[in-house]
């Protein structure tokens, strides 16, 4: 390939189904891409545009070579279905028997030593005079490969090469698509982050049908990142159990975490809000909404207790009723809380597996001896966020976005009823925004905590968040 390929802002449409919105994105000469993304994100829908395949909206797709080849599932489909049709067009009075692998492989190899090669390498050599259609997904799956490979393409797109592949057949073809580097330049769709091959120069991460993030593999802070979203957003990893020995008080099952009836916020002449009416059930999960002024975080002190107002008005949380005689600390033991302000106070140098185990004992850095059992907790929760490895580094040298998923890990540790994400993304770039939205989607999934998700931007959707208060 000696141009470059350049999307940019193209819309595709696919027969109505799905669309790629206002892609920005180019392949220079020398690279060698990874499309990456969760299951429906659209990896898949753009390694087809790269081979012709959709409606083009708007935008503009320039570059692309003459000769692209594309192995993918759709791809596969496409040509048993064609194989299908031409037995159903056959007026011949014989059964027939379709076309054989040997001819499927001849129509558009340029390259016979290659396809011998690969033949014998892929073990189809007993399978050529086989009818094409009659093969198993994986065998046809093969047959595509060794078209692709030998077709001379000046662009080489591979959607889940891997696939169906045993460990030996998987390790010929990664050597054998590492020796076209240079030659070749290839695009690949991968679900897998760990089956990246080395020679992958860049990562594209789609989501909802948009390029979200475009990665150099140089770039090894933002790789890390990348990673660490996909692992959140694809692992089968759940939310860690509860330590028996550290369980909170029961609650009455009858009653809401919270109730607050004609609520009332004023600072002299000044009314922050009246007459709000707000009911937290459990296990709902809450978006609170609304500018800068309009009682976000006051609303929040009136549950948590740390606003003066709190005793004025009619507010009952876990049971108890405000001004009746309650501790502060008996209302806080079942609050999880995560706020810039807390990361700006949580300065120290504790180790990241301590920073979670902190959360066991509402404190700021580790202070008293801690079970094995909350240790093995807090080794839980590090696979969860993909920082294992990570768990003896100090918390302070961590970056701004690791920080703020380390203490959502503290503040969930114990389980508590209730969890408040006070502006979770401020400060965060968009990666770092993507992962914290991960986490919090995974804990709303995997817990029996209600998440209270305080955000600026109504349209900033969580998935599981079906519960909306918008103060204005």
């Amino acid at each position: 390939m000696s141009a470059s390929i350049e999307l940019s802002k193209l819309t595709v449409d696919f027969d109505g189904r799905f669309q790629l919105r206002d892609l920005d994105w180019q392949i220079l000469p020398g690279q060698n891409w990874m499309i990456t993304g969760t299951n429906g994100s659209g990896k898949s829908a753009l390694a087809a545009v790269l081979a012709g395949v959709g409606d083009h909206l708007s935008g503009e797709l320039s570059g692309l070579p003459e000769r692209v080849a594309l192995v993918s599932y759709e791809a596969q489909g496409e040509l048993i279905e064609a194989e299908r049709k031409k037995d159903d067009a056959d007026i011949l009075d014989v059964i027939s028997e379709g076309t054989p692998v040997r001819e499927i492989i001849d129509a558009v190899c340029l390259d016979q030593p290659l396809a011998e090669q690969l033949i014998e390498q892929f073990g189809l050599g007993s399978l050529l005079d086989r009818a094409f259609r009659k093969l198993s997904t994986g065998e046809t799956r093969k047959v595509m490969l060794i078209r692709a490979l030998t077709s001379k393409p000046d662009l080489l797109v591979l959607d889940e090469p891997f696939d169906g592949l045993d460990v030996k057949t998987h390790e010929m073809l990664h050597e054998h698509l590492k020796s076209l580097v240079g030659q070749t330049p290839m695009v690949m769709v991968l679900n897998r982050f760990d089956e990246c091959p080395d020679f992958v120069t860049h990562i594209a991460y789609l989501d909802n049908g948009e390029l979200r993030h475009q990665v150099s593999r140089n770039d090894q802070q933002a790789y890390d990142e990348l990673y660490q979203l996909l692992h959140l957003k694809t692992s089968d990893l759940e939310v860690p159990a509860a330590d028996p020995i550290s369980e909170l008080p029961p609650l009455d099952p009858n009653q809401p975490l919270v109730r607050i009836k004609n609520a009332k916020i004023q600072y002299g002449d000044t009314v922050i809000f009246s007459d709000l009416s707000w009911t937290i059930e459990r296990n709902q999960h809450w978006q609170l909404t609304g500018p800068n002024g309009s009682g976000k975080t006051g609303l929040l002190s009136l549950i948590t207790g740390d606003h003066p107002q709190c005793y004025v008005n009619d507010i009952y949380v876990f049971g108890f009723q405000r001004g009746q005689g309650e501790s502060i600390w008996q209302i806080k033991q079942y609050i999880g809380y995560v706020s810039t302000a807390l990361q700006w106070e949580y300065r120290v140098g504790t180790s990241l597996r301590h920073v979670i185990i902190s959360g066991f004992f509402d404190s700021i850095g580790l202070y008293v001896k801690y079970t094995d059992r909350q240790r093995d907790i807090a080794n839980e929760w590090l696979e969860v966020l993909g920082m294992s490895h990570r768990a003896d580094e100090p918390f302070n040298k961590l970056s701004y976005g690791d920080q703020r998923l380390l203490l959502i890990a503290r503040a969930m540790v114990k389980h508590p009823p209730l969890l408040i994400l006070d502006e979770p993304c401020n400060g965060l770039d968009d990666m770092n925004r993507q992962r914290v939205l991960a986490l919090i989607e995974k804990i709303c999934a995997d817990s029996e905590t209600s998440v209270l998700y305080v955000n600026h931007h109504p349209e900033d959707k969580i998935k599981g968040i079906d519960q909306y208060l918008a103060l204005s």
